[in-house]
């Protein structure tokens, strides 16, 4: 067998590698972010449950990365996201400086086969997310529609940005799996005008609003129950919502579920923030985690229950790559027969 001569030094750098003493690049990390800007690209417009948690993470952030720099959210809306990620893929510097928080559909986007998507999300360098999802299909007080078998029996309009849109998907998905006869109307600029639109019986309601941001943004519509909540899906059952059917259980034919348990994947990596490709890989890990003892930070979670929002299911970078990868692994079968319903063509 081959001997390999280690020495001296090397063996010590080895030895206590995990606790990053020997390496040049790691020992300049701690220094690298004194004085320096750190921006956040959100991909929504403000005033969004995204940019909600993305500025209330830049506001604790700091204490917890050596040379605590300034950290300073900016939003950057368009294509669903894909503008955003585009550009941190492509264009932002990969000196650690430029992050994002993105939707946590765009990094399914490749495997749905959508060209504006130039990007690898097996590339970028995920550091964690405050939380994940659960998304609801919800309706107006006055439609009188009270259960699933009852919106099955009557069919819903509900509201969409686009017809490519995450509520246009899931409407398609919650129709195809489920059963419920949806029309949707596309052409809402953002959720806001959905909600507006749906007090204003426009339409019946939406099939992709985030439980978290109802509570965060709408409280009244749960504690005067101006909405009925049909349906919840991703990755478990919330437990806040014992009474509302979960789409897993309703579903019975075995590739359907596989085809469920992929289409809400997304919302298991929450509200992903992101670095580019190409960072140093010292740089990813104190990023992500710092990013974790924020999220354990009796500030920051003071902060989550001051403005209601979930911060209690945070997941590392490590794991939103992991997930990521069992997703991009799926089936041939079953990703074909998600990329039908996610371009709108029957099974």
């Amino acid at each position: 067998m081959k001997q390999i001569a280690i020495r001296p030094h090397s063996a010590l750098c080895y030895i206590f590698a995990a606790f990053a003493l020997c390496s040049p690049a790691v020992s300049q990390t701690p220094d690298f972010y004194k004085g320096k800007n750190i921006s956040i690209i959100v991909s929504t417009d403000s005033g969004t449950g995204y940019d909600l948690y993305a500025r209330t993470i830049a506001r604790h952030w700091a204490r917890h990365i050596p040379g605590q720099p300034s950290i300073v959210a900016q939003n950057m809306a368009g294509a669903g996201g894909l503008r955003a990620a585009n550009l941190l893929y492509s264009v932002s510097s990969n000196d650690g400086l430029t992050l994002g928080m993105v939707q946590s559909t765009v990094p399914y986007e490749p495997l749905y086969e959508n060209k504006q998507a130039t990007f690898d999300p097996l590339k970028f360098n995920w550091l964690g997310t405050p939380g994940q999802e659960t998304s609801t299909m919800i309706v107006w007080q006055t439609v009188p529609v009270h259960s699933i078998d009852e919106a099955r029996k009557r069919g819903l309009t509900l509201g969409a940005t686009g017809a490519a849109s995450t509520p246009a998907f899931y409407a398609r998905v919650i129709n195809t799996l489920i059963g419920v006869p949806i029309n949707v109307i596309a052409g809402y600029k953002n959720q806001n005008e959905i909600f507006l639109a749906m007090e204003r019986g426009e339409n019946d309601g939406s099939a992709a609003t985030f439980y978290s941001t109802m509570k965060a943004n709408k409280p009244d519509w749960l504690s005067e129950k101006k909405i009925r909540i049909l349906l919840q899906y991703g990755r478990a059952p919330n437990p806040e919502l014992k009474d509302v059917p979960f789409a897993l259980d309703l579903i019975k034919d075995p590739q359907d579920r596989q085809v469920m348990e992929l289409a809400a994947a997304p919302l298991a990596v929450g509200r992903p923030l992101v670095a580019p490709p190409g960072v140093p890989a010292e740089r990813v890990n104190l990023l992500r985690s710092s990013l974790m003892s924020t999220f354990d930070d009796p500030q920051y979670r003071a902060d989550c229950l001051k403005q209601a929002i979930d911060c209690d299911s945070a997941l590392s970078g490590q794991a939103i790559t992991e997930i990521l990868e069992m997703s991009y692994q799926s089936p041939e079968v079953i990703r074909k027969r998600l990329l039908q319903i996610y371009v709108g063509k029957p099974r």
